[in-house]
């Protein structure tokens, strides 16, 4: 068996793995997007995504979500894309910054971590009805990025009225065990649930279920589908 193939058939078998994990966890498993994160991987490891049907592929740095896109989507207008090879849909899930939206918005489907309206302005600016997360801090960890709940409200107006498709919160697990989360998974439902909102991010490999099980449409997997992250030659911003 060929490299190529042995990393084919390892990532085939974690993402049966990781759907199993879905279908046992989630109320309603055909409701659940899957985003698969290439953060630190190589372009190979997108185009494998894609050639598993992973077409929601996320990532956390502008220049590396950048770089990524523009390879693939070279690829597709050369004409050198695989028989159905899906076209990616770009997931910007990291802390971002406003200087570098201008550089990401060609390419972004959906904008998890909007926390600020200066940068939900920014976005406008650049991708204008951009559908968009409000990324709300539910854990109350001051190191984590997004709003207070408190003020979540009001940062949705303030996207919708800059002409934003706001579509749901996103939130991002403290540390510690997988049941830790379910406070602050369950403070995020609640809230995309009183704002009437449709989507709701959150949930890694390590704490998949609860995310699922307190109502996750969008979860983020990396490690889960493609192993260990290099530790080395991540491109940054």
């Amino acid at each position: 068996m060929t490299p190529t193939a042995r990393r084919d058939t390892a990532l085939a078998d974690r993402l049966d793995a990781v759907r199993e994990r879905i279908a046992a966890a989630a109320p309603d498993p055909a409701a659940v997007r899957l985003v698969a994160v290439t953060k630190g991987f190589g372009v190979d490891t997108v185009r494998a995504a894609l050639d598993a049907g992973l077409a929601d592929i996320g990532e956390s740095y502008v220049q590396e979500l950048v770089a990524k896109a523009t390879e693939i989507d070279d690829e597709i207008d050369d004409g050198v894309t695989p028989v159905g090879r899906p076209r990616p849909r770009w997931h910007a899930i990291g802390r971002l910054q406003r200087n570098k939206v201008r550089k990401a918005a060609p390419f972004v489907a959906l904008w998890h971590s909007v926390d600020r309206l200066s940068l939900g302005s920014e976005i406008a600016r650049h991708a204008p009805g951009a559908a968009v997360l409000a990324q709300v801090n539910a854990s109350g960890e001051e190191q984590k990025g997004g709003c207070p709940p408190s003020m979540a409200p009001g940062l949705v107006d303030g996207l919708r009225d800059l002409g934003l498709d706001v579509r749901g919160i996103m939130t991002i697990a403290p540390y510690g065990p997988p049941e830790a989360a379910r406070p602050a998974f369950h403070t995020a439902r609640l809230l995309r649930d009183r704002l009437g909102l449709t989507e709701l991010s959150m949930g890694m490999t390590g704490d998949l279920e609860v995310a699922l099980q307190e109502g996750a449409t969008l979860v983020r997997v990396g490690s889960g589908l493609f192993g260990p992250r290099p530790s080395q030659g991540r491109v940054r911003d």
